[in-house]
């Protein structure tokens, strides 16, 4: 096949278009400039996609002897992951940037071209799988490695996209094979360290920096009777679940610490309460996709079984599942837990699955105790 190998420079995506060549594809390197501002650089693991990143993906191409091009992608990042992080943090949610790039750049915008210009696939580093079934569609599955899997930042992904979608990586059994592999290869990067955090904030003070695009005003810290307890700077720059930095100045009854329960923007207004308050049951999600096609049970709109995730990393939790119709009329997926999951906040991306395979997702419109209701924050 014809592929177009998407390079981050580092290892992983290194390693999966060094596999990509050994199978005989006619592959062809390609380095996404996201950021207007060519000389930053990495600062230690934080951040990706900056002009040492771009070298070392340029090295690798070198090394593996095939093509390589940087493509600048930077305005549409800008406005499909950055002014969406800014949008959700402004309306009080916690947006999921990996999740966006993913869709919208990785596998929407980079694929789309990779097609009109010919090319049969998008090969990456994720560590996810792609198994075809008894009749030829795909599905995506966890990775071998459960330590390094992605698959929940590729939950986005559609039946057309896993098409198209190649991830070499998908059967190794540890990162540290990867990297001993690439030493083997000559490739550079092999002991260079894993990005982490969000890449466009490389420093990683994600308030600091929403500080400087959103506009922050002093509010009440209120507590679930809505006595105020405390002020804050500005209530876009909390997360639900959070404990540090409330800076409260009126203690709790039990001399236990608060966590921030709820954000209310329209109010400025931030709700902290006990830690079991964070406990939820039934969550309720909008934007809902389907990784590959969706299974009997939605298309013949019935409950069916499944295990929910609402982080990248996070330990998946048995549930029970179906799409209902809101108020207006709108879908939206509801998913009902066996056991409570805490510090959920609406903006988070919930990703279904069965087994190891990867079911669908949708993005958290609201996040409840049922069984509990003292447990849910004042009105």
């Amino acid at each position: 096949m014809k592929v177009l190998a998407a390079m981050s420079g580092g290892v992983d995506s290194a390693v999966a278009a060094a596999r990509a060549v050994e199978a005989g594809h006619d592959v062809v390197g390609v380095h996404l400039a996201l950021s207007r501002m060519p000389g930053t650089l990495r600062t230690g693991s934080r951040g990706c996609c900056t002009i040492e990143d771009s070298r070392d993906a340029w090295r690798a191409c070198d090394i593996l002897g095939i093509p390589y091009y940087v493509w600048d992608f930077s305005e549409r990042f800008k406005e499909d992951v950055v002014d969406d992080f800014i949008a959700e943090y402004a309306a009080g949610r916690t947006p999921n940037p990996c999740m966006r790039c993913n869709e919208r750049i990785k596998f929407a915008a980079l694929l789309e071209k990779a097609l009109a210009l010919g090319f049969d696939a998008v090969c990456t580093g994720h560590y996810a799988k792609v198994i075809e079934d008894s009749d030829g569609n795909r599905e995506l599955h966890r990775a071998a490695d459960w330590a390094k899997d992605q698959s929940y930042v590729l939950g986005v992904l559609t039946h057309e996209q896993l098409k198209h979608s190649m991830f070499p990586l998908a059967e190794t059994p540890s990162k540290a094979e990867v990297r001993a592999e690439a030493e083997r290869r000559g490739l550079s990067v092999a002991n260079k360290p894993d990005s982490h955090d969000i890449c466009f904030i490389p420093d990683g003070d994600t308030r600091g920096w929403l500080a400087e695009r959103i506009e922050m005003t002093d509010g009440a810290i209120v507590d679930t009777n809505g006595e105020q307890v405390g002020t804050h700077p500005g209530a876009n720059a909390f997360t639900v679940g959070q404990r540090r930095g409330l800076k409260l100045g009126t203690p709790a009854d039990d001399g236990k610490p608060r966590f921030v329960l709820e954000i209310r923007p329209k109010e400025n207004t931030v709700v902290v309460g006990p830690e079991r308050m964070l406990a939820v049951d039934q969550l309720r999600g909008i934007k809902v996709s389907w990784a590959g096609l969706p299974i009997d049970a939605v298309v013949n709109g019935v409950q069916f079984d499944c295990m929910a995730q609402v982080r990248a990393h996070g330990d998946p939790v048995d549930a029970v599942a179906w799409m209902e119709d809101d108020a207006e009329g709108k879908a939206e997926l509801v998913v009902r837990l066996t056991e409570p999951m805490r510090g959920v906040a609406p903006g988070q991306t919930v990703v279904l699955y069965q087994g190891s395979r990867v079911l669908g997702q949708a993005t958290l419109d609201s996040a409840r105790s049922l069984e509990r209701p003292e447990l849910q924050p004042a009105p």
